[in-house]
């Protein structure tokens, strides 16, 4: 039975101009994509996912935010949202701060909740009307702070999903909390991890299989068949699609009306795992229209530098990039 590493592997070797294989050790003909000619600096649009900074960002926050500015990042996504607050600094203040460095807040990753509660499985959807509520509230504080995106960053009942109609009641969830945003002029999309890469079995099937084997539909390729493409995208994460068995490039490819954003994340510190192919990520990225694309980084910790050290190292990959406009 093919298992994802070598799932992983194999891909890599098949798929021209794909994923590398960093997971497994191997190399794909193509050879790994890595900065070449360094570009000129100041005319890329860079974006960052906030979350990459964590408590490090407040530490004297316009400061930190100049200082983004200068590496190069223009654009941010938001995390930590709440209750009129980015973090704990007034969404408004944190606004006028962003701008006042030369940044632009694009989008937000916001969560469904009540009460402030977020949902958990098992989900029930008796609870809709008042998540509706919920997400029209911060639909209007987002139409202030002037994003164009508000993204479910997870949705953690997926990862007990079981069938084809679990992931439909959830599609027709998201297509009502699209509605709202789409009255309000934002776009609703959704980002994935790597458990939407789930199998879940359709009508038909047997049930109870191991989720990780190659048969019955991934939930992330139901979720883009049961939304509504005039109401609900996608922000493909391409770290994730990978860590989930699958290729960002053909991904792209196949669902260029649907994916209007990527998070640009590697294991660590961009273009030093060998495991993504970022060039032509890249170039399928221009060639689909795409115009924004958010730079995410986890914990660097293990590798003795500050978040803002390894936000940095990605600026600079992505600024000596040729194939980075």
């Amino acid at each position: 039975m093919t298992n994802r590493r070598d799932f992983i592997k194999n891909m890599s070797l098949i798929t021209a101009g794909g994923v590398l294989a960093g997971v497994t050790g191997t190399s794909c003909s193509g050879g790994t994509a890595t900065a070449t000619a360094a570009a000129p600096k100041g005319n890329k649009v860079l974006g960052l996912q906030i979350y990459s900074l964590q408590q490090e960002l407040y530490n004297d926050l316009p400061k930190r935010m100049a200082e983004l500015k200068e590496m190069g990042y223009v654009k941010l996504e938001l995390s930590g949202y709440s209750a009129g607050k980015v973090g704990d600094v007034d969404m408004m203040e944190f606004k006028k701060m962003a701008e006042d460095a030369g940044l632009k807040l694009v989008s937000s990753h916001v969560s469904p909740s009540i009460e402030g509660q977020q949902m958990f499985a098992p989900f029930s959807y008796d609870d809709v009307p008042k998540l509706k509520e919920d997400w029209k509230f911060k639909t209007e504080e987002h139409q202030k702070l002037g994003c164009k995106f508000m993204i479910i960053p997870m949705f953690l009942p997926i990862m007990s999903m079981k069938t084809s109609d679990e992931v439909k009641q959830m599609s027709d969830y998201f297509n009502q909390l699209a509605e709202i945003n789409k009255q309000a002029g934002i776009t609703f999309a959704y980002h994935n991890h790597n458990w939407e890469f789930n199998r879940v079995t359709t009508p038909g099937e047997q049930a109870g299989r191991n989720p990780f084997a190659p048969s019955g539909q991934q939930i992330q390729d139901l979720m883009i068949e049961y939304t509504d493409p005039a109401l609900v995208s996608f922000e493909l994460d391409v770290y994730w699609t990978v860590r989930g068995g699958n290729d960002p490039l053909e991904y792209l490819k196949k669902h260029a009306n649907r994916i209007k954003a990527l998070h640009i994340k590697d294991t660590a510190v961009l273009g030093q795992s060998g495991l993504l192919n970022f060039e032509n990520i890249f170039n399928q990225m221009y060639a689909n229209g795409i115009e924004d694309f958010f730079v995410e980084l986890e914990s660097v910790q293990a590798l003795n530098i500050t978040q803002f050290e390894g936000v940095k190292g990605c600026a600079d990959f992505l600024q000596n990039a040729s194939f980075v406009k």
